[in-house]
């Protein structure tokens, strides 16, 4: 059935790339970047980021995800820039997704600024169907496999914060065009894609002066599509280790923790537990994140905001 329903994706959409959307993370929230392109920069230095991310466990034909990222100040440091890649993979189908960023701040106050930032980028769809397993092997549909011409796509995003709280709303995909279809600015009409909305926000409470709470939220829009929330709950310690839970509505409840080893470099580790009926044939889902930070003057510029 599994087989099956990969090969009824593929034949309803023709492989207009519409079989993966945006890949999902657990830990976005130490990887804003992906989300948001206004948050380019919002820190006073250069910090990068890998991910991997390995869903439903032990469930056949999976999503695995791999991301990375990179970002930092230029120009006065008023103006950011960043750089994100990922490849997403669901059964035989494959995404890679590469996308600039870049941000201008506006300062509003002493300590706050609002940013806004654009994207430009394109993504490459493919699917092994010589890997399926058919019952028609004479069938050409299933003689080679398939790969979509690069989709040009831009997106945008608007980061309000200050070193402790932070508010944000994006849309990664506002336009795109695929070949053969109507250029306009009707996403659905020029691509195969969808517009995801997403509104993030968080702030930090201090407990005591090695304390602090982190909560956190992101809500997640697309049209024709229930609402989804992840409420996020975080305490940092000493500002170095991170210890966190999520829920997500309506899919899965998330353990996460991250520890900062030094200056520069920090890890990550988060667990999801389903709700949905994939709890029983998944032993949950696992991702890993790594972040390396650099930049002159780094310790002196490193606030608890790490969003």
């Amino acid at each position: 059935m599994k087989k099956l329903l990969i090969i009824s994706i593929l034949l309803t959409l023709g492989f207009n790339s519409s079989a993966q959307q945006d890949p999902m993370l657990s830990q976005y929230m130490f990887n804003g970047l992906f989300l948001n392109p206004a948050y380019a920069g919002s820190h006073n230095y250069w910090t990068s980021t890998l991910s991997n991310r390995f869903q439903w466990v032990g469930f056949d034909g999976a999503p695995t995800t791999f991301i990375a990222a990179v970002d930092g100040p230029i120009a006065a440091k008023n103006m950011g820039l960043g750089m994100v890649f990922f490849n997403d993979q669901i059964g035989v189908t494959s995404q890679n997704s590469f996308m600039a960023n870049y941000s201008y701040q506006i300062k509003i106050d002493n300590d706050k600024k609002l940013a806004l930032g654009l994207s430009a980028g394109a993504s490459q769809f493919s699917a092994r169907t010589t890997a399926l397993t058919v019952w028609d092997e004479g069938d050409p549909m299933f003689s080679q496999n398939l790969s979509s011409r690069l989709i040009p796509k831009f997106g945008f995003g608007a980061y309000y914060f200050s070193d402790t709280w932070y508010g944000g709303f994006s849309i990664p995909t506002l336009m795109g065009y695929q070949a053969g279809k109507e250029f306009n600015m009707d996403l659905n009409s020029a691509t195969s894609l969808h517009r995801h909305y997403l509104l993030t926000g968080g702030y930090i409470f201090s407990v005591s002066e090695n304390v602090k709470l982190k909560p956190s939220v992101l809500m997640k829009y697309l049209p024709n599509a229930p609402l989804q929330m992840d409420l996020n709950m975080g305490v940092l310690f000493r500002d170095m280790f991170w210890i966190g839970g999520s829920y997500r509505t309506g899919d899965a409840a998330v353990v996460m923790i991250e520890y900062q080893t030094n200056a520069f470099f920090r890890i990550g580790y988060a667990y999801d537990l389903t709700f949905s009926e994939l709890r029983k044939y998944s032993a949950g889902s696992h991702e890993i994140v790594i972040g390396i930070d650099f930049g002159r003057d780094l310790v002196k510029t490193k606030t608890p905001r790490y969003f």
